[in-house]
Order: structure tokens, then sequence, then C-alpha cells
């Protein structure tokens, strides 16, 4: 590869929505401010003798947040389950999403991009994720509605176990 990749700034930010195995159509967040993620994994430590004898990772998991000045209701309802209906025809067209105490979180995928200086690109790629933490929607006097996300991605089982990969293109390539 020609030239160093030095990713800048969150150029895009898509959803994919998942029905068990098969992956949806993504979902553009238009004005998405942050992805964010974070790898851990617990360890369960063996004591013997007054010391440390062995160590044993519980698995990693990746944990991740996700902000956007406004968000769509296909959008939310990938990240948060529910429903978004649909009434009425242009140019009197209502979408209603509505969310029962009895919708379970949906699994979904994140993938974000940067852009690079050396006119390539970087994408960030969560496969199987769930906002275990919460979805937060802020409507405040004099500002645009921000909404955030954050939960935890782990392995995924329809793709060898990834939890997250990392993928660098000399040419810059949109999200598809």
């Amino acid at each position: 590869m020609a030239g160093e990749s030095l990713p800048y700034g969150l150029r895009d930010v898509k959803i994919t929505p998942y029905t068990g195995s098969t992956a949806g159509t993504p979902i553009d967040l238009p004005n998405a401010r942050t992805f964010s993620f974070e790898e851990s994994e617990e360890f369960t430590e063996l004591r013997g003798d007054d010391k440390v004898v062995a160590s044993r990772g519980q698995g990693a998991t990746v944990g991740w947040e996700l902000e956007s000045g406004g968000i769509s209701l296909e959008a939310y309802a990938a990240i948060n389950g529910g429903t978004v209906t649909v009434s009425g025809v242009t140019p009197n067209e209502v979408k209603t999403y509505g969310k029962k105490s009895t919708d379970p979180k949906p699994r979904f995928g994140i993938e974000g991009q940067a852009l690079s200086e050396s006119g390539g690109d970087f994408h960030a790629v969560l496969t199987n994720c769930k906002a275990s933490d919460g979805v937060e929607g802020e409507l405040s006097d004099g500002s645009f509605w921000l909404t955030s996300a954050s939960g935890t991605a782990l392995g995924d089982a329809d793709n060898d176990d990834l939890i997250y990969e990392f993928v660098q293109n000399e040419t810059a390539t949109p999200i598809p």
C-alpha cells in the first residue's frame, strides 16, 4: 500500500440490522458525531502458595458508543428494537416508532469510516452488537436532537467468532 494511512475524522456510520444470521440493508446515520469502542476482557486468577499461579481470560468483548445529530426512526428501531409504522401518502405520510416492554434488543452491526490523507480510508467494523447500556435522546432549546447509544459487541458465531475488524483501503471505499 502506497502512502501512510492517517485516519482523520468520522466520515460515515451505518447500522446493519440482522434477522437471525441474515444481514439486512445498512441504515445510514447521516450526522454521526462519534463512534468509539474499547476492547476488554475479564480474567480469573488462581491463587496458591500466597501468589497468582494462573490467569485465564473469559473471552474478549468490545464496549462501543455512538452519537448522532438526529437519527431516522428506522435506525433507532435497528438499535433499540420496536416497530416503525407508516400511514398516509406523501405529502401527508406519518411515521410512528413504538416500543413495547416485551420487545427485545436486536442484534446489529456497526461500521464507521474515516478518510486518510493518502486518499484512502479506514473502516472499523463491529458485527454482533446490542445496545446493552441504553439508548438516549436529548431535545433541548436551541439545539439539534442528539441521539446516543452504547452497548457491547461479542464474537460473531456466524463469522468464526470475530469481534471486530479494521479495514484500511488504499483508495477510499464507501460503506456498502
